[in-house]
This record gives C-alpha cells, structure tokens and sequence, in this order.
C-alpha cells in the first residue's frame, strides 16, 4: 500500500484531501501541530470507515524538528505521495508587519515544504515513482491588500515546484501547485459573505474543499503521470 503524507491534514481543504487519498487506497498520515487531537479523531474516522491512516505532529516551522520527527516515518515505508496543504495566515498591511508576522507565515508554507519534501526525495527517488503537491493561493498571482506575507510564501511554493519537477521528472516523480480561490470554510464565512462572493468571483460562489481535494487526487494518481512543474487555479474563474 502506498503511502501520502498530508500537511495541515486536519483544515477544512486538508481533511478533504485525507478523505479522498485514503479512498483511493493510500494509507494517510495526517499532519498537525496544534490540533493533533482532531488529525487522531479523522484518523480514527477512516479507520471506522476501512480505510487505513495514522496521526503526525511536528511543527513545521522547526526544520531540523520536523526532518527527525520523518526519520521512524520514513522506516515504516517513505510516503510516495506528499500533500504540503500547511499554512496560516497573518493579515497587516506591510506598512505595519512586524518580522514575527512575515517570519511565522513563511516559515509555515515555504520553510514547512522544505523541511518535509527534502528528507523525502532520495527515498523517493528509489521507489522511481512519486507525487510531490503544494497549496499554493490565487493570491499568489492575484495579489491581496494585507497579505504581502502569504502572497510571498505561496508564490515562493510556485517557484519551488517548478525548480523541482526539472530535478525529479526523471525518477517518475511528478511535481505541481493547487492554487485554489475562495473556498467555503468557516474562516472565509468569517469575512466574506455569499454576496460579496458573489461579486468577487465569476462562477458567483466559493468552491468546496470537496472540489480542491478531488484536483488532488487526480494529481495523485498514475494518470497525472505526465502533469509536472505546473500551477492549476481552482477559483471559479477569478484569474
């Protein structure tokens, strides 16, 4: 059974994301930091549901933490499929962000996708198949008053995919972003409604993590065998 490593496994896109790989026959682990406590009850869900997944918690911001916390992980049998859904936001306009506010928001998405996917890829190279996915924002490519912090890390994740599809696209391992607009989640409920949704977006609603997870999946899959190095907007149509 192959295994998927997912980051931030336990947000409203992340759980969707466990949901869909472990109903493709994959054994999940599901990373959290805070909220470990939830990532062992999904775990368990699928488990009650015949599926087979396990929880994991570091703090991926803690580089050399999180690549000694992968060593017993990478022992059961390395996670030939790498979901890096991590991050979190810290909104200020620059003019008022302090360092601990760029610093945290990079140091989870940009630091955190280093710290998982480098201990990962010789082992990976091996097996000569792998699938390495990043979530990546519209904001990267849009850009978002407030947010210079997390448009900067999930532009830099862009990059780094593109880097590194070159690098492995000849050990079979495949390389992409999903860069996904607005999705339904009680932190978009929080400061936007339908209306204001509506407006922002063509297709005139937010996506549902269903929808993001199922991108993933396919991503994920033998089928994508050919899809490396590219960025694919989920957004309704908004860029």
């Amino acid at each position: 059974m192959k295994r998927a490593l997912v980051t931030g496994g336990t947000s409203p896109i992340g759980a969707a994301i466990c949901r869909r790989l472990a109903a493709s026959g994959l054994h999940v682990i599901i990373h959290a930091h805070a909220s470990v406590e939830t990532a062992r009850a999904l775990a368990a869900e699928l488990g009650g549901q015949g599926h087979s997944a396990t929880a994991w918690q570091c703090d991926l911001s803690d580089i050399a933490a999180t690549q000694a916390a992968l060593a017993p992980l990478i022992e059961g049998g390395v996670p030939q499929v790498v979901v890096h859904n991590a991050g979190t936001h810290d909104d200020v306009t620059m003019a008022g962000m302090n360092a601990a506010q760029w610093r945290d928001v990079i140091g989870v998405s940009l630091d955190g996708f280093f710290a998982v996917v480098q201990p990962l890829l010789l082992p990976m190279t091996r097996t000569r198949w792998g699938r390495i996915i990043a979530l990546s924002s519209v904001t990267a490519r849009m850009g978002n008053r407030g947010q210079v912090n997390y448009a900067a890390a999930k532009a830099g994740l862009e990059g780094a995919v593109r880097s590194l599809a070159r690098e492995v696209a000849s050990r079979g391992i495949t390389v992409n972003a999903v860069a996904p607009g607005v999705i339904d989640s009680p932190a978009t409920a929080r400061v936007m409604d339908a209306a204001q949704i509506a407006a922002l977006v063509p297709a005139r609603r937010a996506g549902t993590p269903c929808e993001v997870a199922e991108l993933v999946g396919f991503l994920a899959s033998e089928q994508a065998g050919y899809i490396t190095g590219q960025t694919i907007g989920i957004n309704g149509g908004m860029v």
